[in-house]
């Protein structure tokens, strides 16, 4: 069953504050993951805000049971002795079926107020689990005197999950977007593969045999159906979709091949785990010089987005303008953060 339009964007607590009706435009190119229980990660926080456009307070895996109250207590000492101005805030809090999660959310919404912009929901099965969060978020709201509300970004990290991806991306006004969860997604499916997120040498497919000539191997990408079917989830319910983790710190070249992969496709961002991600996903998910520069002059051969003109030699149409405003758009707003990519785009 689902909502009428006009009850879908009701407030689900009185006096909570109104859902959005459009997602804010932000940059999100890295959500970087900070471990809140440990003191000396904290201290970090400040010169992180400046570096990465989300800083995420992880709760849930990675984090010891013993330590799992100081994380807590530790992201609400972050919230609260930090300005992030334009930096996104953001928590993922430990999962619905856990010891922790309902403490999480009472404990960090009021005491957060309104720097809080998203709760990362983990092992997300479908819409239920969104409905859940969903009230309780708008009833501590109201509690915590909030006056935007807080959105829900859901990680992909179960084969129910995935089967329900649409329902997912559709069961709230909350909803900021989707991550791809590999490692628990791998285990949930029962993938023969203890790698966390990038590709697999056995998976691939050889090449012809031809004339006695020793075939070729070409390694294929385990993630490409989950992630294309997770960004058309999240493109047609207006939300954005992201790569998540990339476990080899060992291997740089390999990280940034997934997360090109997961741009091209549609991704806005991934995860970084580690501070040498950051630099690659800001790479990454920056939009080439010579790509925005193109872009630009279809939409400056093209100003009101109709007909059809050479560029290049290459033909150029409506199609083409959708594609070059997306590339623009996204040059534009990261300019507006760097400044030197905003003197090499030159917008």
């Amino acid at each position: 069953m689902h909502k009428t339009p006009g009850a879908f964007f009701k407030p689900l607590a009185i006096g909570a504050p109104a859902p959005l009706r459009e997602l804010p435009t932000r940059l999100e190119r890295m959500i970087h993951f900070v471990p809140p229980h440990i003191e000396k990660m904290r201290a970090k926080v400040p010169d992180l805000i400046a570096k990465v456009d989300v800083v995420l307070g992880n709760l849930e895996d990675a984090i010891p049971v013993d330590s799992k109250i100081d994380a807590r207590r530790g992201f609400i000492q972050m919230a609260q002795e930090n300005d992030f101005g334009e930096t996104g805030l953001w928590t993922r809090v430990n999962c619905l079926n856990s010891p922790w999660f309902l403490d999480d959310l009472m404990e960090i919404v009021p005491a957060a107020g309104d720097k809080l912009d998203v709760v990362m929901l983990p092992k997300v099965e479908g819409p239920w689990d969104i409905h859940y969060l969903d009230q309780l978020l708008a009833q501590l709201e109201v509690k915590a005197g909030r006056t935007r509300p807080i959105l829900i970004h859901a990680i992909l990290e179960t084969a129910e999950g995935v089967k329900n991806v649409e329902a997912i991306a559709a069961a709230s006004p909350r909803m900021h977007g989707m991550s791809l969860g590999p490692a628990d997604l791998a285990a949930s499916r029962g993938m023969k593969t203890t790698r966390v997120g990038g590709g697999h040498p056995d998976y691939g497919v050889l090449s012809d045999a031809l004339n006695g000539q020793q075939r070729t191997a070409f390694q294929q990408d385990l993630w490409h159906y989950t992630v294309a079917k997770m960004v058309d989830a999240c493109l047609s319910h207006g939300l954005k979709p992201f790569y998540g983790p990339f476990g080899d710190f060992s291997d740089p070249e390999a990280c940034e091949s997934q997360f090109r992969n997961a741009f091209l496709m549609g991704c806005l961002g991934a995860w970084s785990l580690h501070p040498t991600q950051i630099e690659i996903a800001k790479r990454v998910f920056s939009p080439e010089p010579g790509e925005v520069a193109f872009a630009q002059k279809i939409l400056d051969a093209m100003p009101d987005g109709t007909g059809a003109v050479m560029i290049d030699g290459k033909m150029q149409d409506d199609a083409t303008w959708k594609q070059a405003k997306i590339i623009v758009d996204l040059a534009k707003l990261v300019a507006e953060k760097d400044s030197s990519l905003a003197e090499v785009y030159r917008l």
